[in-house]
């Protein structure tokens, strides 16, 4: 069989594509640094010395370190038949007495002669083949350097039974003695790992051999060896290296057209399959996918029987793990399931195309939320047990799965599940619908409650759960993206649209404490769902009314629970502060007042400025809808929510209430309330009163009451802008009384204090386009300059502000030019 590129040393692929590890102590040439130009010379040098040894019949030590200088260079080192016949030589001499540490050596040297030469001797080819064949047969694998002789053993003789060099005769004694290794094979396979690259290079060799003898004991060796007390551990590394072999193999087949050897394949490992292990078997049926999905076009009907084959067996595992699992959304306690469903898993991903079976569908579901997500599972054992010794046990667990090959796969899983989703029935796809959103609410609860137990105690675990968990979120996100392209079409009805654009929205939310970044498909699908909640009454009273409870916001587990330092449901009720403003106009205000409000007033003395924020824009929101109903209770429930509005907003301004909030609020208030309302009245009566208390302090200086100005503090010049911003704003009916209030203010202030109300109320005024509120606003202007200079000297009276006609001098020139 040719051969195939980037696999000239197939253990070194495997290992690649298993995730790495030990290569049983020969090192591998896939892992070798170029050689220097002393390297060069040592290389002549240690062929050197090896002829000298041929020579002498003497192995000296020496002669063991030439060998190392060998294969430490081995990348760049090319064995020409010359070298590979003194290797031999020495070999098969009687009267060179080896060590036994020199024959794994000897033996790849010579498979890197027989891998790496264009076209070898075929004398020669037969001559080593002998030899080999003499030495591993020979060899007490139960020596310091058995499992090395047994492990290259096996590997040098695949190679030569794949040499179209090498005579048939050599070939049947290569596989009849690599059928004899095996015998040994399982232990040794159990006792040192890293032999096990080695070995099932060696095998994958021999199954390519054109003589086809013991074909039927190589398959069944490679398939049913795992697990058992003689024989290597079942593990996800193992059996990548599985899945990538039988691609290798199955693709030379196919290359090469070897219809015969693909029917004996298919006839062995996936019809006839009773004995061999459930999990090398998903493996070896993925590396059949994987290979027929690549070179698909050279496709012919042998091929195409082997992949129904492939599929037909994954089906048959995918069903039998499934009806042990019950309910997919619960854990797969028994190890063997665990591993079964995880090898599923990366079989799915890695074959890349599958045929549409429900199996399918759903194992990868579980697989997604109980093996590569493995959160709920994490949650239960932290949550479970005590935070001493055993925690650092729980965080090992969690690192090496955020370091796993399994979860580096999440996103390829993610995407052949999405696919499978898509061609799924109805029935299907709810029903993993409905494990999804269940998964999202999982989490949220979990993840809060770990929070709470472990920040500020083991910030490194808890790190490492939200690597795992910001995955997961792109993987729902990646998944909501696909159910809207399924189910927000015409073909199917509005409720079901609907019921599917609140699910998400909900789902969104409990994972919203994970999404840290700008993500083009989450923000498609937002966009995607919202116009469903929008247009319809029921919807949005759904998604509104699935906002945690007051109560469930504020009573949390233990007397130290403080709901403002809850991330994560802060998170989640921030994600609702900002999706309910864009259906307000279909949300009935009884809904309002029982789910929304409360939780809007109590995020607004959140210390964090963002969320708050969010609340006072929720509650303009709501004071500026509805301006086309006829709802009288929504107009009741405005001027209701008003007054406690302003009391919640002023007692925390400046501490926590942000200024861009209270400005939304109040802008909200005076512009879309009923002219003359008394919630208005009261709105600027309170602002006032805010910025008095702001704007200066009183103290006492010669046995009188004073007020000392403040306002150079960035709060009462704030509240002061606001209060000048409302004279354009506030409707005439009460343009009268904030004048007043501004005025009864102003006389109260420093003089330096007036001087800067004046100078903005002036260039307010000078600006202004109003010609219904600016001759009044002229006029007061004048009258309140000349008051404020009168207010100090005379006491003069605030309610005479409107009639007085006198002027303060400096004011006079600047007030006629308005």
């Amino acid at each position: 069989m040719a051969k195939q590129a980037n696999t000239l040393f197939l253990e070194d692929w495997l290992r690649s594509n298993g995730g790495g590890g030990s290569s049983g102590g020969i090192k591998s040439a896939g892992n070798a640094p170029p050689p220097s130009s002393s390297s060069a010379r040592a290389i002549i040098q240690a062929w050197a010395e090896l002829r000298d040894c041929l020579q002498h019949q003497s192995f000296q030590p020496h002669h063991l370190q030439s060998l190392k200088t060998l294969l430490h260079s081995q990348a760049s080192l090319h064995v020409a038949d010359p070298q590979a016949k003194l290797l031999i030589s020495i070999l098969s001499s009687p009267d060179v007495s080896l060590p036994q540490e020199s024959h794994p050596m000897f033996l790849r040297l010579l498979y890197f002669w027989v891998r790496k030469s264009f076209r070898p001797n075929p004398v020669l080819v037969d001559s080593a083949v002998e030899v080999v064949c003499g030495i591993v047969v020979s060899a007490r694998f139960d020596s310091d350097w058995g499992h090395l002789v047994f492990s290259e053993g096996v590997l040098v003789l695949g190679a030569f039974s794949v040499v179209p060099a090498a005579s048939n005769a050599s070939k049947v004694l290569c596989l009849e003695s690599i059928c004899r290794l095996l015998e040994h094979g399982g232990a040794l396979m159990r006792l040192y790992e890293g032999v096990i690259a080695n070995v099932l290079a060696g095998i994958g060799y021999a199954l390519s051999c054109p003589v086809n003898v013991h074909y039927n004991k190589f398959v069944s060796f490679l398939l049913g060896v795992w697990g058992s007390e003689d024989g290597p551990q079942s593990s996800i590394p193992n059996g990548l290296m599985i899945l990538h072999l039988i691609e290798w193999l199955i693709s030379g087949y196919i290359n090469s057209s070897s219809l015969e050897k693909i029917r004996l394949f298919s006839q062995i490992a996936l019809e006839n399959s009773e004995k061999h292990v459930p999990y090398a078997l998903s493996m070896a049926a993925g590396g059949v996918l994987r290979a027929f999905n690549r070179l698909a076009s050279r496709g012919a009907g042998e091929i195409l029987g082997l992949r129904i084959s492939a599929e037909d067996k994954m089906e048959y595992l995918a069903s039998g793990l499934i009806s042990r699992m019950g309910d997919p959304g619960n854990f797969i306690e028994h190890p063997t399931d665990r591993l079964l469903l995880q090898c599923l898993a990366l079989s799915f991903a890695r074959s890349g195309l599958l045929s549409s079976r429900a199996p399918f569908l759903i194992c990868l579901a579980s697989a997604l939320m109980s093996e590569i997500f493995p959160l709920r599972r994490f949650y239960a054992k932290i949550l479970d047990n005590s935070l001493g010794t055993s925690a650092k046990i729980r965080h090992d667990e969690v690192r090496e799965h955020v370091e796993s090959v399994l979860f580096k796969e999440g996103g390829a899983v993610t995407g052949i599940f999405c696919n499978l989703y898509a061609s799924a029935n109805e029935q299907n796809k709810a029903l993993v619908e409905n494990l999804f959103w269940r998964y999202c609410y999982d989490l949220y609860l979990g993840h809060r409650q770990v929070v709470l137990v472990l920040q500020g105690r083991d910030n490194n675990l808890l790190g490492d759960l939200e690597k795992i968990a910001e995955s997961a979120f792109l993987m729902v996100v990646m998944y909501a993206l696909a159910v809207t392209k399924q189910k927000l079409t015409p073909k199917h009805s509005k409720e079901t649209q609907m019921e599917v654009s609140v699910q998400i929205l909900i789902a969104f939310s409990c994972l919203e404490y994970f999404r840290h970044m700008r993500l083009a498909e989450y923000l498609d699908t937002v966009r995607a769902v919202l116009p469903s909640v929008q247009e319809n009454e029921s919807a949005c009273v759904t998604f509104v009314e699935s906002i945690p409870s007051y109560a469930d916001l504020t009573v949390g587990q233990g007397s130290e629970y403080c709901w403002s330092t809850d991330d994560v449901q802060t998170a989640r009720v921030l994600f609702y502060l900002r999706v309910i403003p864009t259906c307000i106009e279909r949300l009935l205000s009884a809904v309002f007042r029982k789910s929304v409000a409360p939780t809007m007033f109590l995020y607004m003395g959140h210390p964090n400025v963002k969320v708050a924020r969010a609340a006072h824009s929720l509650f303009a929101a709501f004071v500026s809808s509805g301006q086309d109903s006829f709802e009288d209770q929504r107009a009741s429930l405005k001027e209701q929510l008003v007054f406690y509005y302003m009391q919640r907003s002023l007692e925390a301004f400046p501490a926590i209430t942000p200024f861009e909030g209270l400005a939304s609020g109040v802008a909200a208030i005076v512009r879309h309330l009923p002219a003359g309302s008394p919630a208005i009245f009261y709105c600027i009566h309170s602002i006032a009163e805010k910025a008095n208390k702001l704007c200066s302090v009183e103290f006492v200086q010669d046995g009188h009451l004073s007020m000392k100005w403040q306002g150079d503090s960035e709060p009462c010049k704030d509240v002061l802008e606001l209060l000048l911003r409302l004279l354009s704003l506030v409707d005439v009916q009460v343009l009268p009384d904030l004048m007043k209030l501004l005025a009864q203010l102003m006389v109260q202030l420093p003089k330096d204090g007036q001087n800067m109300v004046l100078n903005d109320l002036y260039a307010q005024v000078a600006d202004s386009d109003d010609l219904t509120r600016k001759p009044t606003l002229v006029s007061w202007l004048q009258s309140l300059s000349y008051l404020c200079t009168q207010a100090k000297s005379s006491g003069s009276d605030i309610s005479k502000i409107s009639s007085s006609k006198k002027e303060s001098p400096s004011w006079s020139a600047k007030v006629s030019r308005l």
